[in-house]
């Protein structure tokens, strides 16, 4: 049985999570007080969270500053879905593989897919820059999802991989009995038992794609209208100056579609970080 904690134990455990929401959370509620802010009062002297003069006006006036924000913000949600569905059709089978099947240079494959993570897309902006050239995929949305995908397939393989194995063989075992084929025992039984591993991979290729965009868009894309939400943040950088209220504003509900898609999927992702963590 678990002794309960002493009274100095209890206060050093929230103590130590007050420390850390304040780390993570003090950069949101500082960029949410700028974009309520006047220009002229974000570098007034000496510091106060509370200024004269604040309010939504930034929230209203983001959208004239910058016409095609709505469009920015439509792009990245578009690109990462497609990023998260392309990587999701090449992670779910291949992680199924590498969590079922014994072959050789398997291990190898998986160190070659950890090495890959360990690579920026900065090194190989080149090389994917004469890709895309070859392939007439320059100024075109592919230009921004077929890096994006690649780069998110290593990472979800290796999170999914794990999950699958603990999947009991007997379910297929019995599907098999049944005349079920591999392929119809992948989709009838694996993937609906999987599902809060795959969300989990999911949401984090999302995640990956929408805050990733900026290098491969930047390279790859030269039509405005085709910016996703990191490149077309800086409209908002002029020659002289940044409107650096409008900026916070604009970056605020940006990260809007990622976080609600969070809270709506935590029930599966919860379920997906803890299993395996009961002993059987």
């Amino acid at each position: 049985m678990i002794n309960k904690y002493r009274w100095y134990e209890i206060v050093g455990i929230y103590a130590g999570i007050a420390v850390f929401l304040t780390f993570i959370l003090a950069p949101f509620l500082e960029a949410f007080l700028v974009s309520l802010r006047p220009i002229e009062g974000i570098f007034s002297a000496p510091y106060s969270i509370i200024t004269e003069n604040m309010s939504f006006e930034t929230y209203i006036s983001m959208w004239s500053s910058v016409p095609l924000l709505w469009r920015y913000m439509l792009n990245s949600l578009f690109i990462s879905t497609v990023v998260t569905l392309l990587a999701l059709f090449c992670i779910i089978p291949a992680a199924y593989a590498f969590a079922r099947f014994k072959f050789k240079g398997s291990n190898g494959l998986l160190a070659g897919f950890l090495a890959i993570n360990m690579v920026g897309g900065a090194v190989l902006i080149i090389p994917l820059y004469k890709l895309m050239l070859n392939l007439g995929l320059l100024n075109t949305y592919w230009a921004m999802i077929i890096p994006g995908a690649a780069f998110s397939i290593p990472t979800g393989i290796w999170l999914l991989r794990s999950y699958l194995a603990k999947i009991p063989r007997e379910l297929e075992e019995a599907a098999w009995v049944d005349g079920a084929g591999r392929l119809y025992t992948l989709r009838r039984v694996i993937i609906p038992i999987a599902i809060p591993g795959i969300v989990v991979v999911a949401v984090a290729t999302f995640i990956a794609a929408y805050a990733q965009q900026f290098l491969f868009a930047l390279t790859f894309n030269s039509t405005n209208e085709l910016n996703p939400l990191p490149v077309g943040l800086f409209q908002f950088f002029g020659r002289q100056t940044v409107v650096w209220n409008e900026l916070m504003a604009a970056s605020l509900i940006g990260i809007l579609p990622v976080l609600l898609i969070y809270i709506f999927l935590q029930r599966f992702i919860v379920a997906g970080l803890t299993a395996g963590a009961v002993k059987e």
